[in-house]
């Protein structure tokens, strides 16, 4: 059987649970948490790249726009990026994603997909998406229920109801939200599933009900494409409409009210990485139960993940816990409490701490660059530009910069003057003039910046013009 299927890739959260290597800047689905080098987003892509799927509907936060668009790009991967203005939970976005796909074709399927999932058994998860989707054509909306594996208490749960034609697909009797550790082995006993948060329904299925059971979520999703502009190589939704989407789950809006839900039971590992103990039970352990990445030394202890970046991380005696260093954060938690790790990004966000949402390392179209060091009157970066990697004209009011290069030519105009800086050069910005800065050559550019003046913030930046359309 011939269907059209459109996987929707929903890559626009902010995976706080994992903090601090998540964070707001760079969130948990473009990092390579699994190694292999590939971030969760990218493997959901590849799982999607195959003759049965035609290409994907990824929709994002415009902030992670040119970071979606390389990873994409670095894979092979081509699609639909359609950036949101804000975030307003998985029912937008799910609208969003039917109603472009109910463009491309009047019987397309979605398969709506979160980018932070991790799958084990690929050929599988296909082979089950396909199953769901003939039952979807059927005008269901399906869901992929997970067998537990324990009585777990971070996921919701599944009762299935009566059986359909198909091994191991029944209709959904009802969603269960998460459960105390007691209802939970209740549940497993009962044969209740996991629910995953993966969707498979006809577009037009999902339209009319969203239409039924959450009319402004559709209409805002409507309103935003339609008043949608295209931005380079992006699908821009208009604010003003998606703020009229309310802020709600699929499973408030749509999967708990809906006569026509249906749950396969699937024939796949999975995990959704939700929190750093979900990470320590599906990685690889030594004799001890321990993982250690990085510069890492554990002593007499079990059952513990240990991660850090570059700096030596010793514990000892530790059961069960969590310890995870970076460059400018360390966190240190038990695995039981480790979904708390939420409410103290929290905490850090009231409290205006930078490091809640941003790496000392940011990434930009062009490269990225790092703080080294910074003071009253000053601040020291590391810039990294691609070759080819153009950074906007522009200027400040408040600081003059010094830059060193270190590493290739750097290309420096100053004032419509420009000139090439090579290794061990520097150039002087003094406030107020009009620079730019571009790699002209085939390797990676590396400068030392030094910022001094009165006010070294990101927006005393004035651009005035923009190869990456951020003006």
């Amino acid at each position: 059987m011939s269907m059209n299927i459109i996987p929707i890739i929903m890559a626009g959260g902010s995976g706080t649970r994992l903090w601090p290597l998540s964070r707001d800047s760079m969130p948990k689905q473009f990092i390579a948490l699994l190694g292999g080098g590939l971030s969760t987003f990218q493997a959901t892509l590849l799982r999607m790249k195959d003759p049965r799927f035609a290409s994907p509907i990824v929709i994002t936060n415009h902030e992670f726009r040119f970071m979606v668009a390389e990873q994409m790009e670095a894979i092979g991967v081509s699609g639909d990026i359609v950036l949101e203005p804000e975030r307003r939970d998985s029912a937008p976005a799910v609208a969003v994603g039917a109603l472009l796909a109910g463009r491309r074709s009047p019987d397309a399927v979605g398969v709506a997909l979160a980018a932070d999932h991790v799958v084990l058994n690929e050929d599988a998860f296909r082979a089950d998406c396909v199953t769901a989707a003939q039952l979807a054509a059927e005008g269901l909306i399906m869901t992929l229920g997970i067998v537990p594996t324990q009585p777990a208490t971070a996921y919701g749960y599944l009762e299935p109801g009566a059986a359909l034609n198909v091994p191991k697909a029944s209709r959904l009797a009802r969603f269960v939200e998460k459960p105390d550790a007691a209802a939970a082995r209740d549940y497993v006993e009962q044969g209740f599933l996991w629910n995953s948060g993966n969707f498979v329904s006809l577009a037009s299925t999902m339209i009319e009900e969203l239409a039924a059971h959450a009319p402004d979520v559709l209409e805002g999703a409507q309103a935003a494409i339609d008043g949608s502009v295209a931005d380079l190589d992006f699908l821009r939704l208009n604010p003003t409409g998606f703020a009229g989407a309310t802020r709600i789950s699929i499973d408030y809006a749509v999967m708990e009210k809906t006569k026509h839900a249906g749950v396969l039971a699937a024939g796949f590992d999975w995990s959704d990485i939700g929190a750093w103990d979900s990470i320590h039970d599906i990685k690889a352990k030594d004799a001890n139960g321990n993982i250690l990445e990085g510069r890492a030394i554990a002593i007499d202890s079990t059952g513990t993940l240990v991660r850090s970046e570059d700096t030596l991380t010793t514990v000892i005696g530790l059961r069960d816990a969590v310890v995870v260093t970076t460059r400018d954060a360390v966190l240190v938690t038990s695995k039981a409490a480790a979904a708390k790790v939420k409410g103290l990004v929290e905490q850090m966000k009231k409290e205006k701490r930078r490091e809640a949402s941003e790496h000392l390392r940011m990434y930009r179209p062009w490269g990225w660059y790092q703080r080294i060091d910074t003071g009253p009157r000053f601040q020291v970066k590391r810039i990294n530009v691609k070759p080819g990697g153009l950074l906007s004209l522009q200027k400040h009011y408040h600081r003059a910069e010094h830059w060193i290069v270190v590493r290739g030519t750097a290309e420096v105009t100053v004032d419509g003057k420009v000139s090439h800086v090579h290794e061990n050069e520097a150039v002087y910005l003094p406030i107020g003039c009009m620079h730019r800065l571009a790699n002209p050559g085939k390797i990676e550019l590396e400068l030392i910046e030094v910022q001094v003046g009165s006010y070294t913030g990101e927006d005393d930046i004035v651009r005035v013009e923009d190869i990456y359309a951020r003006i």
